[in-house]
């Protein structure tokens, strides 16, 4: 079960947002106005939405029937994916940036992580989904925790007069003691305005979607920082390893030869992307540099590499244009007629890959 699909955490994660409405819901229906009635119908439908198109849409599965278009998804970086590469398990070259899930027992194309909330692969195919889910997500606990404490205060305010929300702006500035502040909570909690005790479910869930918001918001912008980035979680733990050869001294890098001869045997004679490498990033065993004949692709001398700020990131082309990768899978970058090095892209993309900032 630890290395194969299975839906008990989906299943959590359904139970989790149906369980949680079905006790909010019967307090705080009553109480809300047409417009919040509205809004809070909304808010609770896209997460069920975008969770099914996550966990059901392909991921980007690579197959023997769309392996060739994958492999013009993206070029070769020579730093973190080498032309060459063959899946033990699949049996077929790897093309760049893709990973082979354990799990899902298949290739994915733009492998992001495997999650066991959505039960699938995140990748090329639903990553836009997966952050639409966490936005979606993140908008329901924190409206939700707002609105239940709204709901809550009013009650207490119209019960205790000299009570605040704040507990030294209480009794109009004189501040309350902390153990009557929340003495009155905990009559709010129950209350609910729906009687003595007829509030506790909404009060829970409240508190509930209160802690859990912060950390689905995190996880959200953790991820559009991966975006803003050009990466993503499983390119980021390949970076995270180069530090470590940099720190102890066993990176190097030189200039990709200009007009570079592709083998078309390991690669793709074109690819969809506006930009080609323009360095080779090696790890040696002694920390000493490569020869300059060592036969590794590339021309002129080795130089030491010690931090990541000083390496090229091939595929980040700046946020905005990072997030039409995202959410336009298989975006065209450039014109296929034209190669990389006339740079007759798109009028927009005219600026090199940024160098990217992990450390």
């Amino acid at each position: 079960m630890m290395y194969d699909r299975h839906p008990t955490v989906l299943l959590f994660f359904l139970a989790l947002l149906l369980g949680g409405e079905a006790l909010y819901l019967p307090t705080a229906w009553p109480q809300l106005t047409p417009l919040h009635k509205a809004a809070g119908s909304l808010a609770m439908a896209l997460p069920y939405l975008f969770l099914y198109l996550s966990a059901f849409s392909d991921p980007g599965a690579i197959t023997a029937a769309n392996h060739v278009p994958e492999m013009a998804r993206y070029p070769y970086d020579f730093s973190l994916f080498h032309p060459g590469a063959v899946c033990a398990t699949c049996e077929r070259l790897k093309p760049a940036r893709s990973k082979h899930c354990s799990v899902c027992k298949r290739c994915v194309a733009r492998c992001d992580h495997h999650c066991i909330f959505i039960n699938n692969c995140v990748g090329a195919g639903n990553h836009h989904w997966f952050i639409l889910l966490l936005l979606s997500t993140a908008v329901l606990t924190a409206y939700g925790g707002v609105l239940g404490v709204n709901l809550m205060t009013a009650k207490m305010k119209l019960r205790f007069p000299s009570w605040a929300l704040l507990p030294w702006r209480a009794n109009r500035g004189a501040g309350m003691e902390f153990t009557q502040w929340l003495v009155v909570w905990s009559w709010g909690m129950q209350d609910g305005g729906q009687g003595v005790g007829g509030g506790v479910a909404m009060g829970a869930v409240t508190l509930l979607a209160l802690m859990t918001s912060p950390l689905v918001w995190g996880l959200l912008g953790y991820h559009l920082w991966l975006v803003y980035c050009g990466t993503t979680t499983n390119e980021s733990m390949k970076w995270a390893d180069w530090q470590i050869e940099m720190d102890d001294g066993f990176a190097f890098k030189r200039r990709m030869a200009p007009g570079r001869v592709k083998d078309v045997s390991v690669e793709p004679v074109w690819t969809r992307w506006p930009a080609e490498t323009e360095q080779v990033l090696l790890r040696t065993m002694d920390g000493a540099a490569p020869s300059a004949d060592a036969g590794y692709p590339g021309v002129g001398e080795w130089e030491a590499v010690w931090r990541l700020r000083d390496v090229e990131n091939l595929y980040d082309l700046g946020f905005w244009d990072n997030l039409v990768d995202v959410f336009v899978p298989g975006f065209m970058f450039r014109d296929p007629r034209k190669p990389v090095g006339e740079r007759r892209l798109r009028q927009k993309q005219k600026r090199r890959a940024r160098k990217i900032i992990l450390a």
